[in-house]
């Protein structure tokens, strides 16, 4: 597949000028590495995975580094997090000419234990997840946005069987000494039929006979690894009483599919996981969104003790809020957006945007104009709503 460029090349490039180390974590295989090699591509490259490379490195970290020509990319540095003290040192003693550390990490808490302790102020951290849909009109809900899925979409299936594979193998047994991996692997498939759901730990232990603590620890494992992220209830109450559990979604709705052992569009939309993973996609959508854009993950969800439920709430900048409900149907009808006219008015405030984001017409334009108050679109429009692009929020 030819290159892609990515949205993130932009944000880095501008980081770089201004920091002398940038880190770029993110989900196995999302591309982290290919996009540090485009956008720096005089950069030497440095694979920190191999054992004996390791070993060699941990014996004398000084001598490697002093050999190493910057700029500089090491890839996969949560394996020798040591290094970033040797860095900061470097970059404190050299100044300028310490410039231009580009790393990459899968495994987020001990890259982040590492960057909190030895680089701040130093450093600009930013997340890539796979392609999004503004980066690829390839990228659907059934195969997600993994860049080698969309290369070969024929191969996906076993794409991610592999994947799943290699990542209980490596990352999940490099984090926590779990030993029964075949009832991981069922824990997998059992969170991705909760997709969209408000989390109950005590719901996905029962099946698997483990405990709540095992399954609170198995979920870390797959938000330290970026494979799920919980999206939690937003702060403000409006003058209700909120659930405080958060929603759990997929990074990928390719790997969620597969899990759910959906293996073609026609399964996929007979499915009872359709609509669940359609607001996952969104969220996904949402979420890459920002993060290309440079900034962090900020978006919530609203759900209060009487049964009123919005999917997504969005801050902005200057106190704007934007409410976004997801519906899978391209046929749109005012009842639709209730929800969201409800806490709408319940918002008490003029900066606010209510969207409800829907599937594309099959042929024709798509509504935009749902009923008083709240506007269609389709998940094409999401980086407009999210970045706040005045075409869109005009329109």
């Amino acid at each position: 597949m030819q290159y892609i460029p990515r949205l993130l090349a932009g944000p880095l490039k501008t980081a770089a000028a201004g920091f002398p180390v940038l880190i770029v974590t993110g989900p196995r295989r999302s591309g982290k590495t290919t996009l540090l090699r485009r956008a720096f591509p005089k950069a030497s490259y440095h694979l920190l995975e191999d054992p004996d490379v390791i070993g060699r490195i941990r014996s004398d970290p000084r001598s490697f580094l002093e050999e190493v020509r910057l700029p500089a990319i090491l890839d996969e540095i949560q394996n020798l997090p040591e290094l970033l003290n040797y860095i900061r040192s470097r970059v404190d003693l050299e100044g300028k000419k310490a410039s231009g550390w580009y790393l990459t990490g899968s495994q987020e808490p001990a890259l982040m234990k590492g960057v909190t302790e030895s680089m701040a102020g130093r450093a600009a951290v930013f997340q890539l997840l796979p392609f999004s849909f503004a980066e690829s009109a390839r990228v659907t809900l059934l195969l997600g946005g993994f860049p080698e899925v969309l290369a070969r979409p024929k191969a996906a299936d076993v794409w991610f069987r592999s994947y799943i594979q290699t990542y209980l193998e490596r990352d999940v047994r490099s984090i926590s000494s779990i030993r029964d991996l075949t009832t991981f692997r069922r824990f997998l498939s059992l969170v991705a039929s909760r997709v969209g759901q408000i989390l109950n730990r005590t719901d996905l232990a029962a099946p698997l006979g483990v405990s709540v603590p095992t399954i609170s620890e198995w979920l870390n494992i797959l938000e330290a690894t970026h494979q799920i992220f919980l999206i939690p209830p937003y702060h403000e109450n409006f003058g209700k009483r909120l659930v405080k559990s958060p929603k759990l979604y997929f990074a990928d709705t390719g790997l969620a599919s597969h899990l759910l052992g959906l293996e073609n569009e026609k399964q996929l939309l007979k499915s009872p996981f359709f609509g669940p993973l359609f607001e996952s996609f969104v969220a996904t959508e949402i979420v890459k969104a920002q993060m290309n854009s440079g900034r962090r993950r900020d978006l919530y969800f609203f759900r209060d003790r009487q049964g009123l439920e919005v999917d997504f709430l969005v801050p902005k900048k200057g106190g704007r809020l934007v409410l976004i409900e997801a519906k899978a149907t391209r046929t749109v009808r005012p009842e639709s957006a209730e929800a969201l006219a409800k806490l709408r008015k319940a918002v008490k405030s003029d900066a606010v945007d209510a969207v409800l984001v829907h599937l594309p017409a099959a042929t024709g334009p798509s509504p935009t104009a749902i009923r008083p108050g709240v506007r269609g679109a389709t998940f094409r429009d999401i980086p407009a709503i999210v970045l706040g692009h005045k075409a869109f929020m005009n329109s």
